[in-house]
């Protein structure tokens, strides 16, 4: 519920100053004479003297005169056939429609000045091209101004490919930097960024000067996406560019010629902006004060009056956040007056909002509300999805103050599905550019499920989850695959539907009528009868924004409200979302007694959700803090990856919080298994690890994870017959550099001893060692086998993730972004039995535990097991040597054989496994192992780093 900051970028002010920086209307070359009989000539004298009266015409204004001059000469020069007079002609004339914004006009009369100079084969050809060109970007200006995005992106894109064509590099340059806005205002933030590098390019290229360069654009897009230091980065650098002395640069129609103080103005102001969503104020407001003290040289009043604008609206803010409201309201009221006298409708309704937002603190709720619609209206006018998304999450948190929450619900879905239309924009940015989105948006989505969950609409709020989630993954690898639902967003219930709707068309009638009164306003001289129809059209606002006003309260709205309120709401209304979602189904079909354990942690608890195949979803709340819960699970991660630490009590607390909330619940549903996807930080920990005080929890349930119910498809069933490719790296040492991390590597002797017995257990088993099991050889025959079973090192590379590798048999590491060109839509099962192949470095958000192993998933693998931390070779070797044992067995699904493994481990009895496999692993691991390893196993260092994810059957 933060403050919509404004630095306003160079095509901004470009719009607001008028089109400016466009190339200078170019004269063509004298008519050329022709061979004419006698009376030809005599036209043709008469066609030169109409074209001269016309341009005299023109030069005095009186352009209907002049229009009528070009087409009487056009007439003859048609009659005679002179080639040379019909272009000069349509040229004229396309300038007069050009000058009209008659543009579809003017630009018919260039191209036939083309075709007539192709003909002619004379130098008009390049100037026709050089008008056209043009003429597109000047009509792309005006299709922005009118907020006509797509459309003016179609005209700035036949310029450009004129512009190279005549390698006009300059005019490339300004019409990249107009997409580029356009882009971001559409949220399309990686458009948005691919057109400003172009552009920053070309500027290399060509060592430009005018304006602030595309620095401070490149920044801009680093700020929307979270990305500050980046951001600081690009602004700095556009600072000390506008400060280089002797520069200038152009503003406006005028040609005004000024310092480039107004480049050092707003790379000020967004420096300041930058501090301030890093909640550093005081610095904030010391580069917002710098700002305001160089605009004071500023001479152009235009240009003066819009940054004095977005400077006193940031100072304004700066108060807010410091409990100095009324100091903060007259400098936000002060900007908002500034830049309704100008039009600029995108700060207009920045400002609005802010406004609004300090009404909000004051708890003058009346009047936040007043300012917050006013701001979406301006955000629908324009189309900025950015402002859009925040406008309706602080609409959604005004309702909630107001005890509103369904009505709430309603804005802060259409939030959501805002920003999670911009996401599936910025899918081709890197790893890091979308997780920093994620970051600025994720606790907006956790603020929905709260409170879905306090309406105790339990589906509801997994489906926002599942959002989130599919969002961590999709910023943590790359390029994953949503599904066909998860792309939509978060549904909306049949009476959410309808009051969306009834909004939505105060809304469309509001912005319809505002761009006839901004249209009539624009004209200099108005007629009686526009006179008029201002006075109708404001009146007419009025009653609009009373309809806002009153919206809320109408009994139409109460009405469908009431069917969404805990007490009355309908059950069909439940049914439509499972439907949507499916969770029972897949269940069912599972026949396997599961259940799906959803926990969300929020700040001042953990909700858990359980689904089950035969009734509704269960919800039970655990008061913990967010703060409490990670202590726990960071006392438990490290208490796992030490055999020495006895990792009971804390697996308990965490078993308490996680677990016994459930207990009755799972004892109804006669569980078995448990379908997990967990949230944050709980994945660092394997949910098998936890201890209900007498036994582990894998002793009582398998359990497979899963990243979002929506992901992954949990019934089909694996193939009859195993047949494996094992791998193993066992002896040699290597040494790499991979991102910005040095690794080292040996072989791992138990490696050798696991695929043996592997081999010797599983009899279609092809046995890779060391130089054997190299890339090139083995890839191509990995479609011939439905398990895959690396026995190496793996390694994710904290910071960057598409580093994250693991290691063949020769040393050549592969990283996920090789294994995504795989094709592994045969293979049943991944077993990255490695260091490290499920985390690396510190914990954090959790994503990254999935590593590898999703991967996997991704590239077609319908189940992966990899690790959660930095195993034991002869503890893995036992326990994937007790897995495929297990797994040998008649309807053993491969989450049972890991949980018989897991469970031959802790209480080294393996006659569960099958008499005679039982008795040859028993045998295995005493031969292979030191005698304090053997009677090590029980801890969970040795058999829980192991989780399986995906498919357990």
């Amino acid at each position: 519920m933060g403050l919509k900051l404004v630095s306003l970028s160079f095509a901004t002010l470009l719009l607001v100053l008028t089109s400016a920086f466009l190339l200078p209307t170019l004269s063509l070359s004298p008519a050329v004479a022709q061979t004419l009989s006698d009376q030809d000539q005599a036209q043709k004298a008469k066609a030169d003297r109409l074209l001269r009266e016309g341009r005299r015409r023109n030069a005095w204004d009186n352009v209907e005169g002049a229009l009528s001059n070009f087409e009487d000469a056009l007439l003859i020069y048609q009659e005679i056939g002179d080639k040379a007079g019909m272009g000069e002609t349509f040229y004229h004339i396309g300038i007069i429609y050009e000058e009209r914004e008659d543009y579809d006009q003017a630009l018919n009369y260039y191209q036939r000045l083309l075709r007539m100079s192709r003909e002619l084969d004379n130098s008009d050809r390049e100037r026709a091209l050089i008008l056209i060109s043009n003429l597109y970007r000047t009509y792309g200006i005006h299709l922005v101004e009118q907020n006509q995005y797509r459309e003016a992106l179609d005209k700035f894109q036949q310029a450009l490919v004129i512009y190279r064509k005549i390698r006009y590099k300059r005019s490339q340059w300004y019409t990249l930097k107009y997409m580029g806005f356009v882009y971001s205002i559409l949220g399309e933030y990686q458009l948005a960024l691919a057109a400003y590098q172009r552009a920053l390019s070309i500027e290399q290229d060509m060592a430009l000067v005018a304006g602030d360069g595309v620095n401070f654009e490149v920044g801009q897009i680093y700020k929307l996406l979270g990305q500050y230091d980046l951001a600081l980065e690009s602004y700095q650098q556009a600072l000390e560019r506008a400060r280089i002395p002797g520069r200038m640069v152009v503003i406006g129609r005028g040609g005004g010629a000024i310092g480039d103080i107004v480049g050092e103005v707003q790379a000020l102001n967004a420096i300041g902006n930058v501090h301030f969503q890093l909640k550093q104020y005081e610095l904030a407001l010391d580069f917002y004060q710098q700002a305001s003290a160089v605009l004071k040289t500023v001479a152009n009043k235009e240009s003066k009056k819009f940054l004095e604008a977005s400077t006193l609206h940031n100072i304004g803010a700066v108060y807010f956040k410091q409990g100095k409201e009324e100091l903060a309201l007259e400098y936000l009221q002060q900007a908002l007056t500034i830049s309704q006298s100008f039009g600029h409708k995108q700060s207009e309704g920045a400002f609005l909002l802010n406004i609004g937002r300090v009404h909000f603190e004051l708890e003058q709720y009346g009047l936040a509300w007043d300012f917050y619609q006013q701001a979406l209206l301006i955000n629908q006018e324009t189309g900025d999805k950015g402002d859009q998304g925040h406008t309706l999450n602080n609409i959604g948190y005004l309702l909630e103050a107001q005890n509103q929450p369904e009505l709430a619900i309603i804005f802060f879905k259409q939030a959501v599905n805002v920003r999670e239309a911009i996401r599936d924009n910025i899918k081709g940015l890197s790893q890091d550019q979308q997780e920093s989105y994620t970051e600025t948006i994720a606790d907006d989505y956790r603020h929905l499920a709260d409170l879905l969950l306090q309406q105790n609409r339990i589906l509801e709020a997994q489906r926002v989850l599942d959002l989130l989630k599919v969002q961590e993954l999709d910023d943590y690898l790359n390029n994953v695959r949503g599904t066909g639902n998860t792309a939509k967003g978060v549904p909306n219930l049949p009476p959410e539907q309808q009051v969306t709707e009834n909004y939505q068309a105060i809304l469309d009638q509001a912005i319809t009528l505002g761009k006839e009164l901004t249209q009539l306003r624009q004209k200099s001289n108005r007629t009686p009868e526009e006179e008029q129809r201002i006075a109708q059209l404001v009146e007419t606002q009025e009653t609009i924004l009373a309809d806002f006003n009153t919206f809320i309260e109408s009994d139409e709205v109460e009405e469908l409200i009431s069917k969404l309120t805990p007490k009355t709401r309908r059950p069909d209304l439940v049914d439509e979302l499972e439907d949507f979602i499916g969770l029972q189904d897949n269940l069912r079909n599972l026949h396997q007694n599961a259940v799906l354990l959803y926990p969300l942690i929020l700040d001042d608890r953990i909700e858990l959700i359980l689904t089950t195949p035969d009734s509704p979803p269960i919800r039970r709340t655990v008061t913990v803090t967010k703060e409490q819960l990670n202590q726990e699970i960071l006392t438990l991660h490290q208490a796992l990856r030490n055999p020495t630490i006895n990792a009971k009590a804390p697996a308990q607390k965490l078993y308490n919080w996680l677990i016994k909330p459930l207990e009755n619940d799972l004892a109804a549903a006669d569980a078995e298994t448990l379908i997990y996807a967990p949230d944050g930080q709980l994945r660092y920990i394997p949910l098998a690890a936890l201890h209900d005080g007498e036994q582990w929890l894998v002793q009582r349930y398998r359990i497979n994870n899963i990243t979002a119910a929506s992901l992954t498809e949990l019934n089909t069933k694996p193939q009859s017959q195993l047949k494996i490719l094992a791998g193993a790296f066992t002896k040699g040492n290597y040494s790499f550099t991979m991102g910005q991390e040095q690794f080292e590597f040996g072989g791992l002797p138990y490696a050798g001893v696991e695929v043996e017995t592997l081999a010797a257990t599983v009899p279609n088993t092809t046995q890779l060692f060391d130089n054997a099991f190299n890339l090139e050889d083995t890839k191509p025959k990995m479609g011939d086998y439905n398990v895959l079973h690396f026995a190496t090192h793996g390694a994710i590379v904290v910071g960057t993730p598409e580093d994250s590798f693991i290691l063949f048999g020769d040393g050549t590491p592969v990283t996920i972004a090789d294994v995504r060109n795989w094709n592994l839509n045969n293979v049943d099962l991944v077993v990255l039995s490695a260091c490290e192949t499920g985390l690396g470095g510190n914990l954090g958000t959790g994503a990254e535990i999935l590593g590898l192993g999703y991967q996997m998933q991704r590239a077609g693998a319908r189940a992966a097991i990899a690790s959660l931390w930095t195993v034991d070779d002869g503890g893995t070797q036992a326990l994937m040597n007790a897995f495929y044992a297990a797994w040998q067995g008649e309807a053993i699904t491969k989450a049972e054989a890991l949980r018989q493994a897991q469970i031959a481990l802790i209480t080294g009895d393996y006659t569960a496994l099958g008499e005679q496999r039982g008795a040859r692993v028993a045998v295995r691991v005493r031969n292979g192992l030191k005698p304090e390893v053997v009677n090590r196993l029980s801890h969970p260092y040795y058999w829980a780093p192991f989780i399986l994810i995906g498919n357990g059957l």
